[in-house]
């Protein structure tokens, strides 16, 4: 029976459509053309120009500052809503679930117009704060539902043993339950930075004076700024997304590995 190229063609169309045009933006910032238009050549000049803009690095560190901070309480209350996720059971928890849930199917347009309506609602300053906490609304369902599925192919039993064994429940915790679980928190906590890292929407609606992230940066500058300049530092946050993702997605597969492996040892065991 001949085989259809159909699923293959389909597959290139789909590549070139979503790729293509991050390729073009990352060849044409090394195109010596103001306006990005034809080849003109080969250059550094605008990452060099990146370099000494002082707004550049402004806005970068205001972005890793939020990224940094909202990964860690992200990794948090993800990994502790994860728990009682995965452990408890009752008439109201279904309420939990939507309260996850939510952020993952709530369009962020709509996110950001109700947190910035609650924050003028309670007279609160818009800045640095604002959009630290609208960025843990919208980041911790990606950690809590990573861990989570790492919860549920966790293998209960060993804790069982460790407190047979006499270990108290903390010390069973922590030597054997977070050491497992690791590699979900840490993915999570990586696709929650990452996440942050390039958040335009909700940060627009509740950023303040003197707030501004890299984004925003780039929104306020395509009108009148560098085609090309931007292509640049488009092209690095990119470069940086697709590291975190990389990044991800290997310690996500190891700790795959090492429940094989423990598995594996646990029958062999028996």
């Amino acid at each position: 029976m001949k085989r259809s190229l159909f699923p293959f063609l389909t597959l290139c169309f789909c590549l070139a459509f979503f790729y293509l045009p991050l390729a073009v933006m990352t060849v044409g910032s090394f195109n010596n053309s103001r306006f990005g238009g034809a080849w003109r050549g080969f250059t550094l000049k605008y990452y060099q120009a990146l370099l000494r803009d002082r707004d550049v690095w402004i806005c970068l560190e205001n972005t890793l500052v939020i990224a940094v901070t909202a990964t860690m309480v992200c990794m948090a209350l993800g990994t502790a809503a994860a728990f009682a996720l995965h452990h408890y059971r009752s008439k109201l928890q279904f309420i939990h679930q939507a309260l996850v849930y939510a952020p993952l199917v709530i369009p962020e347009i709509l996110m950001g117009m109700s947190l910035l309506l609650f924050f003028v609602a309670l007279r609160v300053d818009l800045g640095m704060g604002t959009i630290f906490i609208g960025h843990v609304v919208f980041s911790m369902s990606y950690v809590a539902l990573t861990v989570l599925g790492r919860l549920q192919d966790f293998d209960s039993t060993l804790m069982d043993a460790a407190r047979d064994l006499g270990a108290s429940a903390w010390t069973a915790v922590r030597k054997i339950l977070l050491p497992l679980i690791a590699p979900g928190i840490l993915a999570g906590g990586l696709l929650a930075f990452t996440l942050s890292l390039d958040d335009f929407v909700v940060t627009f609606f509740v950023s303040g004076t003197g707030s501004k992230t890299l984004p925003i940066y780039i929104y306020s500058s395509i009108k009148h700024g560098s085609p090309t300049k931007l292509n640049a530092l488009s092209a690095i946050l990119l470069a940086v997304t697709f590291l975190g993702a990389f990044i991800s997605r290997l310690v996500a597969g190891r700790g795959e590995r090492a429940d094989r492996i423990v598995g594996s040892g646990g029958r062999r065991g028996f």
